[in-house]
């Protein structure tokens, strides 16, 4: 493959324009950008052969991605998104995402790796670039009908990779790029992804968060027992699939509902006296039943207890409440609770909808949403216990979107429905919209300090504003949103990962009956 002078011309990538001048690289790329592209050439020089780096276009904890441009043998120039993995990196965890990408990719809406290059520990895997534009930016602008086609094709591509047994685990709307002018949508990114029981993908049939590696979060809590002191020697990179899995030891989980303690095997815990020495506490009996349970108290039981391990890998403000509550038994389901919270987002027009600091105010954050008692038993059918101190209310997801949308009156204005139907009514849809930090306008100053006061709309403009809106907001569909969209919202959000609708089943609903 070879190289011929480039035309002048333009590509728009996530908002920015790309100029292409001649053979010499756009001024508009800043000189850290320049840099990095300088070293990626020093680190991997077959990519000057073929490739033309002119940007980079997107960052992640893991990876770097550059735009590429290439001329084919039919001379037709194409671009390429460039992904280059940390040099750290695990080589089975790099293995393993190109096999994703090489079996399942290339077709249904999901992206295929077209080359691959490395040199010693770098590796870049070379992608069909395609121009998208961020959620973020249009989500102000959708139409309903985009919105349907969106998530139409987003249980497509999921479908698609859950046939192979491959659990994405980080969807998102970054990751499912949409182009509104072709109308072209791709799954991106399977840096995070891991097998099913019966996956069909060899390499992640391999438990990665029991590799030998530094701790990384983002793969999960890792399980200090997992490796033997002889693995820990051996060399990575020599290490095959085969000898990985021999790596993990098999442990017995404990189950969390269960909540009888089995002493045997372990020690006494010390107690500190208050004349700060410490006096041995008589071994636990076997069979004594936990005195915390349900209460807002950690006792010496649960504090002897093994810490459970569970992978945990995602984006904040998508993982699944089973994700959240550290349930061993994750399946595809989380995905499509991540794509349910993408569909709530574009329904309600706030994006991220969920921004939480920790996984326990996430939980908070989705009972707010689909109410405590709903969330309690949720959790009691995988195996956890989730205590909440006051009840939440399940709150009716037409309601609350169309609220936030400003088609309904302002939360404070909101009455509040009699006792029996209150599971089914936003009665606490002012603390939603405050915790949302999404797209809302600027506060003004209620008592107009400091402001001109013929710079002040009066209640005429205001209402004239409300009206167009509202005119605006119907243009693009939003006034005739079915009930099949709520209904399709709630089984994504399904609490129970047992009951969750499928990715197949999500495609038979009556919302996409016409697709």
């Amino acid at each position: 493959m070879e190289l011929s002078p480039v035309c002048t011309d333009s590509i728009s990538t996530e908002g920015c324009v790309i100029k292409h001048d001649g053979g010499r690289r756009r001024s508009k790329v800043s000189r850290d950008v320049d840099i990095e592209i300088e070293n990626l050439y020093k680190a991997i020089p077959q990519l000057a052969k073929v490739f033309r780096i002119t940007d980079k276009i997107g960052e992640g904890t893991f990876s770097s991605v550059f735009l590429g441009e290439a001329q084919m043998h039919d001379g037709r120039r194409a671009m390429f998104a460039l992904k280059h993995l940390i040099p750290t990196s695990h080589p089975t965890r790099i293995a393993a995402e190109l096999q994703c990408l090489t079996v399942a990719g290339g077709k249904e809406s999901v992206i295929g790796a077209t080359y691959c290059f490395r040199k010693e520990d770098h590796v870049v895997i070379v992608m069909p670039y395609m121009e998208h534009q961020a959620i973020v930016d249009i989500i102000g602008s959708l139409t309903f009908e985009e919105v349907r086609l969106y998530i139409y094709h987003l249980m497509k591509a999921l479908r698609h990779v859950h046939q192979f047994g491959i659990i994405h685990r980080d969807i998102k709307p970054n990751n499912f790029l949409y182009n509104r002018k072709s109308k072209t949508y791709a799954l991106v990114d399977f840096g995070l992804a891991q097998g099913t029981a019966d996956t069909q993908i060899e390499l992640l049939k391999v438990d990665l968060s029991g590799l030998c590696k530094q701790p990384r979060p983002v793969f999960g809590e890792r399980n200090l027992n997992s490796c033997t002191p002889a693995a820990a020697t051996t060399k990575p990179a020599a290490i095959k699939a085969e000898s990985l899995i021999q790596l993990v030891k098999s442990s017995k989980t404990e189950d969390p509902a269960n909540r009888r303690y089995c002493a045997a095997g372990r020690g006494p815990l010390p107690v500190r006296t208050k004349s700060g020495g410490q006096k041995p506490q008589r071994a636990v009996q076997q069979g004594l039943t936990c005195s915390c349970y349900q209460s807002d108290r950690v006792c010496n039981i649960c504090m002897s207890r093994k810490p459970q391990v569970a992978p945990r890998a995602g984006t904040p403000g998508f993982r699944a409440p089973e994700v959240l509550t550290k349930c061993p038994n994750q399946g595809t389901a989380i995905d499509v609770w991540s794509a349910g919270v993408i569909l709530l987002s574009l329904l309600s027009g706030r994006y991220p909808f969920f921004k939480a600091s920790d996984d326990l105010i996430a939980l908070t954050q989705i009972m707010t949403i689909r109410g405590s008692r709903e969330t309690i038993q949720a959790a009691k059918a995988f195996g956890k216990a989730v205590a909440c101190s006051r009840e939440l209310p399940r709150q009716d997801l037409r309601t609350l979107c169309e609220t936030l949308r400003g088609r309904r009156p302002s939360p404070d204005e909101v009455t509040p429905l009699p006792e029996a139907n209150r599971d089914s009514t936003s009665t606490r849809l002012h603390n939603i919209q405050d915790a949302t930090p999404t797209h809302r306008p600027a506060e003004q100053h209620k008592d107009g300090a400091g402001e001109n006061p013929s710079s002040l709309p009066n209640q005429q403009e205001v209402r004239n504003s409300e009206t167009d809106c509202k005119v605006e907001l119907d243009e693009r569909g939003w006034d005739r949103v079915p009930d099949e969209a709520y209904h399709l919202l709630d089984r994504l959000l399904d609490l129970n990962p047992g009951t969750r609708i499928t990715a197949a089943q999500a495609l038979q609903h009556p919302l996409f009956k016409d697709l």
